[in-house]
């Protein structure tokens, strides 16, 4: 999968958590999801995409779960 898409996904992830008013909750609630539903091959992707981009074309809250998401993983 490419990272356009996968920031596509997890872009959308993050418009689901972000009517969650305080956004650390939100960010750990799109964090869960990842960690639930994306095997790991997607994780070191989007991280890879992120690093690489500079975080392009994530959101604000896209980018914060991002930061959270385990690099050894």
């Amino acid at each position: 999968m490419d990272g356009v898409q996968l920031v596509r996904m997890v872009n959308d992830i993050s418009n689901f958590f972000n009517t969650e008013e305080d956004k650390e909750v939100a960010a750990e609630g799109v964090v869960g999801h990842i960690k639930r539903f994306w095997n790991p091959r997607m994780h070191k992707q989007l991280i890879e995409f992120s690093e690489q981009s500079g975080g392009e074309g994530l959101s604000d809250l896209s980018r914060a779960a991002v930061n959270k998401l385990d690099r050894t993983s």
